[in-house]
């Protein structure tokens, strides 16, 4: 991952004076001189005739409601350049808010985009369609996603990384998770953390049956070898040999969000692969069931082969026809 220079935040709700995604982009734009904007898209439906009641058009409602929200931004904006940032504001009529914010972050060239999380917990997450959830499969640009609202002060960084490419993710995508991690916990004034989350050998049933316990023990322990000499040698390859290393046994669901935790780590990095159809069905997304389990904030980076489904052209203004009166 190169150096963000221009960083988007997602502003889901302008006039909200908490706004945790913003505080910590600001933080991250602050450490490594980069350029902020926060963008608001206005998703909300227009309801036809609505505004004919008010003797307004349809171009005039949209820029009282956009003028009204940009006021909004800019008082956030006025507050960060106060303390040296440099920060653009931009408001656009545009559905879905993850398209909106992926069409943005294409158009600005922006290099990562800062959102916070929803609260609510997904129960199969990977079934549903929400914009958090999209917006990490559909995105090309880096998505941090905020789900602590408390500031990041001197944070463990964790880089999550799977030497055995599981679920064919692409190897150089560890080097870049790992990247990552490193620049921010440098930014921050933070400590690195490397992790490799190795479920056991993968013994086919068929070869089960036949083969003797004591055997069975001893692929397990080969595989294993094999697994931290892998790990080690992904390491010593992003010479990242002084971070504090964590090889663990278990399915990264449930030990990655349990250490970090215990290490008190403030973010993870980590990589997703995106999927559709019937094969996330059967196996979901690993890192969506990991983001939902992990108890603090959580950047999620694609491999660089990956290529947005989401069109260029914006959609304007949703226009749904008014409700009949009862």
């Amino acid at each position: 991952m190169k150096k963000p220079r221009r960083i988007l935040v997602a502003i889901k709700s302008p006039g909200s004076r908490a706004q945790p995604a913003l505080r910590k982009a600001a933080q991250l734009a602050t450490a490594l001189g980069a350029r902020l904007e926060l963008f608001h898209a206005i998703s909300e439906p227009v309801y036809l005739d609505a505004f004919l009641l008010e003797g307004l058009t349809l171009e005039q409602t949209q820029k009282q409601w956009r003028d009204r929200l940009v006021k909004k931004l800019e008082k956030h904006a006025a507050e960060l350049r106060a303390t040296g940032l440099a920060v653009d504001v931009a408001c656009e009529w545009d559905f879905p808010a993850y398209e909106a914010v992926i069409r943005r972050a294409s158009r600005t060239d922006a290099d990562l985009i800062v959102a916070e999380r929803h609260a609510t917990k997904h129960v199969l997450p990977w079934l549903l369609r929400f914009n958090d959830w999209e917006l990490l499969r559909r995105s090309p640009v880096p998505v941090l996603l905020v789900k602590r609202p408390q500031p990041w002060r001197k944070p463990g960084v964790l880089a999550a990384i799977d030497p055995l490419h599981s679920f064919a993710k692409p190897a150089r995508l560890d080097g870049e998770i790992m990247e990552a991690a490193q620049m921010a916990a440098s930014a921050l004034g933070g400590k690195l953390h490397l992790a490799h989350a190795f479920p056991g050998a993968m013994l086919p049933a068929e070869r089960l049956s036949p083969v003797s316990a004591e055997l069975a023990v001893s692929l397990e322990k080969q595989a294993t070898r094999e697994a931290r000499k892998s790990f080690a040698a992904a390491i010593e390859q992003a010479g990242l040999t002084a971070a504090r290393k964590h090889f663990v046994s278990g399915h990264a669901v449930d030990v990655i969000p349990k250490l970090a935790k215990q290490q008190h780590v403030q973010l993870v990095v980590m990589g997703a692969v995106s999927r559709s159809g019937f094969k996330r069905l059967i196996i979901g997304n690993i890192a969506e069931q990991v983001l939902d389990a992990l108890p603090c904030d959580v950047l999620v980076m694609k491999p660089a082969s990956f290529k947005s489904k989401v069109k260029g052209r914006m959609r304007g203004v949703q226009l749904v026809p008014t409700p009949p009166y009862l």
